[in-house]
């Protein structure tokens, strides 16, 4: 499933390195973002229909609230949460200025402060990696879920030697003594190993282990290969893509090669991808 991470502290800080608040602030409204976040939209319009009223949309880890706004144009109602009260206070600012009416609250992931059944879609991206207990996290995505209710997750990828958390080669593959050696210097005397992040990634995950893992809590899943759509694909990708579904062991190839695992899961029956 995944490595033994350390407990979370007692009360957690909803504060930000300035360094890291700089970064975030600039990058959260770049281009890139807007791209990366609108392609994870398109891909869950197209896999899950799209839909004949507005949703009800949670980001989880929403940071400053960029995928929200995108969203909220769409016209869904859109609910987001982070730990950075910094950052909650520039998503607030920039959906005021924006005219979008959003609710953003200070929270924790283990702790979503809405009702049961409450939500059509959570999406909680590069956020599972930086909770200690993400198995809290994933109970209370499932909790707030409708039944047929949809959530998407991207996070660390354990098998793949490439990533993004840390400024040190093939960290993904360290053993796990070590890296939380590495997670105590990015806390303390070494924030910059982390991007300056008040909480470095601790969990590295396989999609094998979070699909088994939602599995025995009624979520059937699918992962980055099912998700992919095959229209306008030439011959040899359409071909390369049905060996890699067809074929475990080269789908297992192929969650090496790629440096973070991607997942969406349905509360319920999950139809077949396209």
């Amino acid at each position: 499933m995944s490595e033994k991470a350390p407990a979370d502290e007692p009360v957690w800080d909803s504060g930000s390195h300035g360094d890291f608040y700089a970064y975030y602030e600039k990058e959260s409204n770049s281009e890139a973002a807007r791209q990366r976040f609108g392609a994870i939209q398109a891909t869950l319009l197209r896999l899950l229909g799209r839909p004949h009223r507005p949703l009800a949309v949670a980001d989880i880890g929403c940071g400053a609230g960029t995928q929200c706004r995108m969203w909220a144009e769409h016209g869904h109602r859109v609910y987001g949460v982070d730990i950075n009260a910094a950052l909650i206070a520039l998503a607030r600012k920039r959906a005021l200025q924006a005219g979008l009416e959003i609710s953003f609250e200070v929270a924790s992931a283990t702790a979503l402060p809405w009702p049961d059944q409450s939500m059509d879609l959570c999406i909680a991206p590069e956020l599972l990696e930086h909770v200690a207990d993400w198995q809290g996290v994933l109970a209370e995505l499932v909790r707030v879920l409708k039944p047929g209710g949809a959530l998407f997750l991207s996070t660390s990828n354990r098998l793949c030697p490439r990533q993004e958390e840390f400024t040190l080669p093939l960290y993904a593959w360290y053993p796990g003594a070590l890296k939380r050696r590495v997670v105590a210097l990015a806390r303390s005397t070494r924030p910059e190993l982390a991007g300056y992040a008040v909480y470095p990634a601790v969990n590295w995950f396989t999609y094998y282990g979070l699909r088994d893992h939602l599995a025995a809590r009624g979520v059937a899943c699918m992962d980055r290969f099912d998700m992919m759509d095959v229209s306008g694909r030439g011959a040899l990708a359409r071909i390369a893509l049905w060996l890699i579904r067809a074929l475990p062991p080269l789908r297992f190839l192929g969650h090496v090669a790629t440096s973070y695992t991607v997942l969406l899961g349905v509360k319920g029956q999950l139809r077949a991808p396209a």
